[in-house]
């Protein structure tokens, strides 16, 4: 699952990556979502 897992989080990074290059000003968006998202798999994972 954490092979997945990692997989899955680095397909994302290179997406968020790319848009980030094309579209600048998008990075605040993409970063506060990147926080959301990993800390609700942080809590996920606590549980």
């Amino acid at each position: 699952m954490f092979a997945v897992s990692g997989l899955i989080m680095g397909i994302l990074t290179l997406i968020f990556g790319i848009i980030v290059m094309i579209f600048p000003r998008i990075l605040n968006y993409l970063v506060g979502i990147w926080l959301i998202i990993m800390g609700i798999v942080a809590i996920i994972a606590a549980v």
